[in-house]
């Protein structure tokens, strides 16, 4: 094996570890909800129905409207989680229903925070950040 052969494969093993570590870390997702949400815990089906535009309300009858992350480890690992879908088909998924007239594409946010200033601010808003995310201003789901 000649030396350039043994960098490169050394450098992608790293990259490997990296990354694989970030996704583990990204699995660590909490669903928050607004505090006027009635709601304390969710199944995972009721999660799932909300995001893909199938129910507007959780199992006790809480209204939710959801409010998604426009990408990033925590985004993929809540849709691959919740929804069993990447974030094209999710979003290919959604536009089908808005052509359709038969739904509204869910806000997007840019980061975490913004997700957390968002559900605190809006009434029935029901979204997801990483564990680790400062989210003291909104209520976290159990999911059962």
């Amino acid at each position: 094996m000649n030396q350039r052969y043994r960098s490169h494969l050394f450098f992608g093993i790293v990259l490997g570890v990296v990354f694989g570590c970030a996704a583990a870390r990204a699995q660590d997702v909490v669903v928050i909800v607004n505090n006027g949400v009635k709601a304390t815990s969710a199944s995972k089906d009721d999660i799932a129905s909300v995001f893909t535009g199938d129910k507007s309300s959780l199992g006790d009858g809480s209204k939710v409207t959801p409010v998604t992350l426009k990408g990033g480890a925590v985004h993929e690992a809540f849709l691959k989680e919740y929804i069993g879908k990447g974030d094209a088909a999710y979003r290919t998924a959604w536009r089908s229903l808005v052509f359709t007239g038969q739904g509204t594409m869910p806000k997007t946010v840019d980061s975490e925070a913004a997700m957390v200033d968002y559900v605190a601010a809006t009434p029935g808003a029901i979204g997801y950040v990483g564990k680790g995310t400062e989210h003291d201003k909104v209520k976290t789901l159990a999911i059962k």
